[in-house]
């Protein structure tokens, strides 16, 4: 029997032949299925998962920034043994909460770089002077105008950035300088008392009653200055907070209302006003406190450099505990975070327009022709270092290096992680920690430069 179907508006009408045959045809609806409707608690949960993602994130992050703040500031009972300074008045409130990106183990949790002893031992944390080593070094004897028996003035080199505050130190005497004795003779700045970087007597004397200092500087209208926080009451009343101007940063920190009171003080650190700076380039004078501190602080047993664009968040005795004194140590600064071979650090800083590739080759050639290698490591680190961040004692051989590492900034480019490797394996002072790249996040807050510095529109001496 065959049978034909046809479809009109959702009606299906089935004709057989016998149906045919009998007049009747047989009409069958086809209903159309109704699906349930959704109930109301199931919908509440579909818009309750779609918003609550977004909300336990807020969440989170509200938490994770609370634990972050009350990790720095702890709450703290009057008779508390740490303090915190003062509110600043170079910066927003803000800022002194900020924390870099934490360094994280691979589980996700905090890993700590950097060693610290708690509250309590820093706060009764005893001052120790720089161990007695059996060093070559036992006394440093500065250059200045006044004759010396092996100078031979026909033999100055005439580089401009050699001039009356540097001496004029030629190859021969850069070469001997190498060769430490008992009593080293070495060009170290202040050469003329004509030489510039004055100060006023008030200052110097302030310079010399400091033991222990933290210093930082911003030359040509610089950058901001950053308060200290994280120390002890201990550390406020027997550690030096200096800061060096020139007259062109105060001018513009003025104008931003940061005026300097009459305690010659802006929150924590001691303003020391320079004049005459020596050099044109601002990044050269600016190595004058960050190398050669121990000629501004003579009475100085250990220094601290900050960069300007950071700010300093630790106890300072208990850096230089960490630092120096529990791995014996006379000099600390981080490692590079980026290269390990000064000859790639060379080619950075020139694609980055740091300095022109002339400077960077004359540099780069004379450290090949005195034999220094391609090597990426020393003494199991990283040949390389990161110095925004200098702990250093002020034994007589660390002061020599500190000396022949300003020497060769002079001399060449001002880009002194260039020249760091070059004077470590030549002078090869025992003593140098290089600590990781983590252990520096613990110790500042970087902001990054805010402003570009004027340079001096004059000669050199």
């Amino acid at each position: 029997m065959s049978t034909s179907s046809s479809l009109i508006q959702g009606i299906s009408i089935l004709v057989s032949d016998d149906d045919e045959a009998s007049g009747k045809v047989r009409v069958r609806v086809r209903r159309k299925r109704n699906r349930h409707p959704v109930s109301a608690r199931r919908r509440f949960l579909r818009r309750a998962a779609r918003l609550g993602g977004p909300l336990l994130l807020a969440a989170l992050a509200v938490s994770l920034f609370a634990y972050e703040y009350y990790r720095l500031y702890p709450f703290r009972s009057p008779s508390s043994s740490a303090t915190r300074p003062p509110p600043p008045r170079t910066q927003a409130a803000g800022n002194l909460s900020r924390v870099d990106r934490a360094a994280r183990a691979a589980d996700g949790a905090r890993k700590s770089c950097l060693k610290m002893l708690d509250t309590e031992m820093l706060q009764n944390l005893e001052f120790r002077e720089p161990r007695e080593q059996n060093l070559p070094v036992k006394k440093v004897v500065y250059r200045s105008s006044l004759p010396h028996p092996e100078d031979n003035i026909s033999s100055h080199m005439t580089n401009s950035r050699f001039n009356s505050f540097t001496g004029y130190q030629t190859l021969t005497e850069r070469e001997e300088s190498f060769k430490p004795k008992e009593t080293t003779s070495v060009h170290c700045g202040f050469y003329s008392e004509n030489g510039g970087f004055s100060v006023s007597d008030v200052d110097k004397d302030y310079m010399r009653s400091c033991r222990v200092v933290v210093a930082t500087c911003a030359f040509g209208g610089g950058d901001d200055l950053h308060q200290p926080i994280g120390m002890t009451e201990a550390s406020v009343k027997k550690v030096c907070y200096v800061a060096f101007w020139d007259e062109v940063t105060r001018s513009a920190q003025q104008e931003e209302g940061n005026k300097i009171g009459e305690d010659l003080k802006i929150g924590l650190w001691r303003i020391i006003l320079v004049r005459d700076l020596p050099f044109t380039d601002q990044r050269l004078n600016g190595k004058i406190p960050k190398l050669i501190s121990h000629r501004l602080f003579p009475m100085a047993r250990y220094s601290i450099w900050v960069d300007s664009k950071s700010q300093f968040r630790r106890d300072p005795l208990g850096v230089i505990e960490a630092l120096l004194w529990r791995s014996n140590s006379s000099l600390a600064l981080s490692e590079h975070g980026a290269r390990s071979s000064l000859y790639d650090e060379g080619k950075a800083i020139v694609k980055k327009h740091k300095a022109t590739p002339e400077e960077v080759k004359i540099q780069l050639d004379q450290y090949r022709q005195d034999g220094i290698p391609d090597d990426k490591r020393f003494n199991g680190k990283k040949a390389l270092a990161e110095a925004s961040v200098i702990v250093r004692d002020h034994a007589p051989l660390t002061n020599v290096f500190m000396c022949l590492w300003f020497n060769e900034v002079v001399r060449f480019t001002s880009r002194d992680q260039l020249s760091f490797p070059y004077v470590l394996r030549r002078l090869r002072l025992p003593g140098v920690h290089l600590f990781p790249v983590c252990a520096r996040k613990d110790l500042v807050n970087s902001f990054g430069h805010r402003r570009k510095v004027k340079p001096l529109a004059k000669e050199g001496r």
